[in-house]
């Protein structure tokens, strides 16, 4: 096991990121499974963005060390996010279990994260080639599904605040 992890943090530090989704183009709709507090719900892009926009944040993999980083700083600036009318959705390519457990332990049932299967990821652009996994990228969607903020950077230090400015800036 430590092997294959140790495989995976490599081929994530030397896999490119970018995203080919560029702001002012359409974010494409998807229907999911995804877990918030344990509890499983199906998440659905276009309801979710008649609420407001929306974050939706890309990660490689649940529980590893920067993921787990990115998931609590999320957790910790949901009332910021919330304040300023967003919602905020972490995608990955784990399955529904692992989901639930991370959606306590590392998001602190703050917000919802849910299942990117490989349609979503090629959809927004954001598979790292070989392992089958999402890189980490950050999209900010307006509520007329407009893409207006695109970050993509596999450190997960700036996804919340860079996130956060745009979602602010669309208020104004």
């Amino acid at each position: 096991m430590r092997k294959l992890l140790t495989a995976l943090t490599l081929a994530l530090v030397a896999a490119p990121v970018s995203a080919a989704l560029k702001p002012g183009a359409r974010a494409p709709n998807f229907v999911t499974i995804g877990a918030i507090g344990g509890k499983p719900f199906k998440l659905d892009l276009s309801e979710q963005l008649r609420h407001g926009p929306v974050v939706l944040y890309f990660y490689p993999k649940a529980f590893t060390s920067g993921c787990t980083l990115e998931a609590h700083a999320f957790s910790v600036a949901i009332p910021d996010f919330t304040k300023a009318g967003a919602r905020v959705i972490g995608m990955s390519a784990d399955n529904l279990e692992t989901l639930k457990k991370f959606s306590v332990e590392a998001c602190r049932n703050a917000f919802p994260v849910a299942t990117a299967d490989k349609k979503v990821i090629k959809a927004y652009d954001v598979a790292i080639p070989v392992v089958g996994l999402s890189n980490r990228t950050s999209y900010v969607i307006a509520k007329d599904g407009r893409i207006v903020m695109v970050h993509s950077e596999m450190d997960w230090k700036d996804h919340v605040t860079k996130s956060l400015a745009a979602v602010r800036a669309l208020k104004r």
